[in-house]
């Protein structure tokens, strides 16, 4: 973790806020306790971790975090559906749920997504553990948060008033499918994308059929074509 966000520092001497860690790596989520859960240091406890959608519904629904530290892509939809079925507690009047995306990615339709679902930031896994505090309770108080560079992003998806219309194919893939697809589209080969999405040969396999079935395609040529055609690759 080494950038650093523009927002600037708060004070946060004698401040709390109760965190849940959403990321299907367990030893990202160990080394972020271990930056920032030192609670009588920065003011943060963890109180719940998940490697899943499954999970992280069922931890968030029973913790009730003040923000939730979400990865992007995850087993069982991503976390744009962790978003999507915990939206009763983001709307909350009276103690709203706050989630800050966080993730190796740094696609635009990552971010776009995940703040049209409802999160209050996003901000990458190379910010460093002092910034994750500061954005956790930047976040806590209702602020908006991103690392610099993905804030153009937001701004020109969400002021231009000729934004693109919503792609139903593409809306069908979950975050996975889409990140396989757009390696696929690349030329990757099954092994090479299976190594840098830290998933089984299988699992890509079961991913790209799973693409090809939804948006009914018959191969990866058609599916390169498909990708390029709205300029995923």
């Amino acid at each position: 973790m080494t950038e650093r966000t523009a927002d600037t520092e708060r004070d946060t001497a004698g401040r709390r806020a109760r965190v849940v860690l959403v990321d299907d790596h367990r030893m990202f989520r160990t080394g972020v306790r271990a930056e920032i859960g030192r609670t009588e240091e920065t003011g943060v406890e963890v109180v719940g971790e998940a490697p899943d959608v499954d999970q992280a519904v069922s931890v968030i629904a029973a913790t009730r975090p003040d923000v939730v530290l979400l990865d992007v892509h995850l087993p069982g939809g991503g976390g744009v559906e962790v978003l999507r079925r915990s939206a009763a507690l983001l709307s909350d009047p009276e103690r709203p749920v706050r989630f800050l995306a966080l993730s190796v990615s740094d696609a635009a339709e990552d971010v776009i997504g995940v703040i049209r679902g409802g999160a209050r930031g996003y901000v990458t896994k190379t910010i460093t553990g002092t910034d994750l505090v500061n954005a956790v309770f930047r976040v806590a108080d209702g602020d908006a948060v991103f690392s610099p560079r993905l804030a153009g992003f937001v701004l020109d998806a969400f002021a231009s008033t000729d934004a693109p219309p919503v792609d139903e194919d593409l809306d069908r893939l979950t975050q996975r499918e889409r990140e396989v697809l757009r390696l696929i589209a690349r030329g990757y080969a099954y092994k090479e994308i299976a190594k840098q999405l830290f998933i089984s040969v299988k699992t890509v396999e079961s991913h790209v059929s799973a693409v090809l079935r939804k948006l009914q395609l018959s191969n990866r040529h058609e599916l390169t074509r498909w990708a390029t055609a709205r300029r995923l690759v």
